[in-house]
């Protein structure tokens, strides 16, 4: 009986793993091509634009969609989950901005692996080369734009300026990284190691901080740095979230509007920041159309199995960076804000 049970058990199992098989490859053979997105989260304004992005490009080139997200920030085992099911549901390519860049690269593997390709999305995965591709903003030219803008504002002050850096977090390097050294290299500053910040000698840095790249984490790093040398002139920020908690700072001690703040993203929110003066300059980046060429470049690939190329002189492809000010500097090409409010994001 106990063998007869045993026999019946490993036959349904059997049957379960082909009629899976069958499924996945009736997915596979009913959609002419299909796609995974894989955000960091779905709440940050930025991949909810990057999720319209993809969900409108999929439409207009007959891709199937599917789109995962972690719970928070930092939900490596989430996107895990979602690049095994893209897997096992015979997506022909993944667009994915991970949070975790290097311990993805296991499962980023076992996709190529398995035929897919598989495009970085805004974060390089680490090493780059882990992805077939990556789209993403030129971020040390961001930095750059803004650190030249500054530099331009201050003029002959440049030289006393006092600087303090509100980064998102210790992880080294990151796209977060890109940012803070191309903003003091823009700014004139000589440069340690440019993948870490924190190891430059130039006298005008106050201090390096963490922010999370959220409001709260910029008001309390702000503090910090003031506590350092409360004659700060100059903050840079990872992102306008956190330049929105330093300016909250700097406007409890009566000094928003002798501060110089920078940052990067080029949200609405933060462009509006720019017409309103709380920041003075930001360097807008597109997460639309970063997904809109992954969703097209999957399109293609699927087709006739093109890999995308990168942009001239680096090794990804470049989805553009706009400096948003309306202070403008003379050599540093920018937009107003009212131009920047007509692209936010777009």
């Amino acid at each position: 009986m106990e063998e007869t049970m045993h026999s019946l058990t490993k036959t349904l199992l059997v049957g379960i793993a082909t009629a899976l098989t069958s499924v996945s490859a009736a997915f596979a053979d009913g959609h002419s091509t299909s796609a995974c997105l894989i955000t960091k989260t779905d709440t940050n304004p930025f991949f909810v634009k990057m999720r319209e992005g993809a969900v409108a490009a999929a439409e207009a080139n007959g891709v199937d969609l599917q789109a995962f997200a972690g719970q928070f920030d930092g939900d490596h085992e989430t996107q895990v989950a979602a690049i095994e099911t893209c897997i096992a549901s015979g997506a022909s390519g993944i667009l994915l901005t991970a949070s975790d860049t290097s311990a993805i690269t296991v499962a980023v593997q076992q996709a190529r692996d398995a035929g897919l390709l598989v495009i970085a999305l805004d974060t390089p995965l680490s090493p780059a080369d882990a992805a077939d591709a990556t789209f993403a903003t030129d971020n040390f030219e961001a930095g750059r734009l803004i650190g030249a803008w500054a530099a331009g504002q201050l003029g002959d002050a440049a030289a006393d300026a006092k600087i303090g850096l509100l980064n998102i977090n210790q992880s080294q390097p990151t796209v977060g990284v890109l940012r803070n050294q191309g903003f003091l290299q823009g700014f004139g500053i000589e440069l340690g190691d440019p993948n870490r910040w924190g190891d430059e000698e130039d006298p005008r840095i106050v201090g390096h901080d963490v922010s999370n790249g959220a409001e709260e984490g910029g008001r309390t790093g702000m503090e910090s740095l003031l506590a350092i040398d409360p004659m700060i002139n100059v903050v840079y920020t990872i992102n306008e979230p956190a330049a929105a908690g330093a300016y909250e700072a700097l406007k409890s001690i009566g000094r928003e509007d002798d501060v110089l703040i920078v940052s990067v993203d080029g949200g609405c929110p933060g462009v509006t920041n720019v017409a309103e003066g709380v920041i003075g300059a930001t360097a807008q980046q597109y997460p639309l159309d970063m997904a809109r060429l992954g969703i097209e470049a999957i399109a293609q690939y699927a087709k006739d199995k093109t890999l995308p190329e990168t942009s001239p002189g680096l090794d990804f492809f470049n989805t553009g960076v706009a400096l948003v000010t309306d202070s403008p500097v003379e050599g540093v090409p920018s937009i107003t804000s009212e131009e920047g409010l007509e692209l936010c994001w777009g």
